[in-house]
């Protein structure tokens, strides 16, 4: 059944990274939520620019650790978009009180690319819970809104539990469990070795990349494996590598390629085709929860809970 949303869902903006070079599109992803009957607070986060980041880093900051002094917490925080800022705040996020703040809270925090940053380190640090998914500008702002981004979005936050399926093409059986987690390739490989890594033991693992040379690609996949990362995992997603192309020096080699190497060192399932990463159509996934993955045929199941969700159902119309 499709229900309008109730005026009380409210959306938190959140700036943690670039700023809002495309104000249409904000514009837009606004007026998109709004008509979906939420209410959109945070927008001065929209005005904000410092060189390449939207705002300070005393700014973007703050935008994250007022979530812990909240007297009422937003339904969902939603960033306005990504691109390089996230990595210099970890330092100052207020962990331990964003823990007891967001305890028991069914509080949705969504982004990707330069957000898996804050990803890794609140689930690390905090056991925070977050959700890799669309961005206010990139997703909802965009002149033709991707159905399966803006459905899968309420969807999953919606409901106890969810679902994401797609043609892997892979022809690999495999059927396992374990904590569902990843995000951004570079950024996931930028926190190895850090306080901000988690430690996840028999997860399953998603990656995604965009404007990066296919050997690079490769190369932070094996940062991955030699690492001991990816032999601790029950299998590895790969999602969108958007942008990923190979020059003239690559003499024939590309992505396929690169992957293929991974497959056959890796020790664990590698699928792909998930949309998911900095192409129109992406899923949104919880950040470190339980999740089982299984394939049968060329099809790919992946089922998720235990994560933050909206305490009234809603599916508000594509617009």
């Amino acid at each position: 059944m499709t229900m309008k949303a109730d005026p009380s869902c409210r959306v938190r903006l959140i700036a943690p990274s670039g700023y809002p070079h495309n104000r249409d599109a904000m514009t837009r992803g606004v007026e998109r939520l709004r008509e979906a009957g939420c209410e959109v607070d945070g927008l001065d986060v929209l005005d904000r620019t410092e060189l390449r980041y939207a705002g300070s880093d005393a700014q973007r900051l703050a935008d994250i650790n007022a979530l812990a002094t909240f007297d009422t917490l937003p339904d969902i925080v939603l960033s306005i978009r990504g691109g390089y800022g996230a990595t210099r705040l970890l330092e100052g996020v207020h962990y331990d009180a964003l823990r007891e703040r967001l305890a028991g809270q069914p509080i949705a925090i969504v982004g990707h690319s330069d957000f898996t940053a804050l990803q890794m380190a609140l689930y690390a640090k905090s056991g925070v819970v977050t959700f890799g998914g669309p961005m206010l500008g990139p997703d909802f702002g965009p002149p033709q809104l991707s159905p399966l981004t803006w459905r899968h979005f309420w969807r999953t936050l919606s409901a106890p539990h969810g679902n994401a399926s797609w043609d892997c093409g892979d022809g690999l059986e495999c059927d396992v469990q374990g904590p569902l987690w990843g995000g951004n390739l570079a950024m996931i490989c930028s926190l190895l070795q850090t306080p901000y890594f988690p430690n996840i033991e028999g997860g399953i693992l998603f990656v995604e990349d965009v404007g990066e040379p296919p050997f690079r690609i490769e190369r932070l996949l094996y940062h991955l494996h030699l690492s001991g990362v990816l032999g601790r995992q029950r299998a590895l997603i790969l999602g969108d590598f958007t942008q990923c192309r190979p020059t003239s020096y690559d003499n024939g080699y590309d992505l396929a390629d690169g992957f293929a190497q991974i497959r056959r060192i890796a020790g664990i399932p590698v699928l792909s085709g998930m949309p998911f990463g900095h192409d129109a159509d992406k899923f949104t996934l919880p950040f470190g929860v339980p999740a089982r993955l299984r394939v049968v045929g060329r099809r790919a199941s992946l089922d998720f809970s235990g994560y933050p969700h909206l305490r009234q159902p809603l599916e508000p119309p594509l617009t």
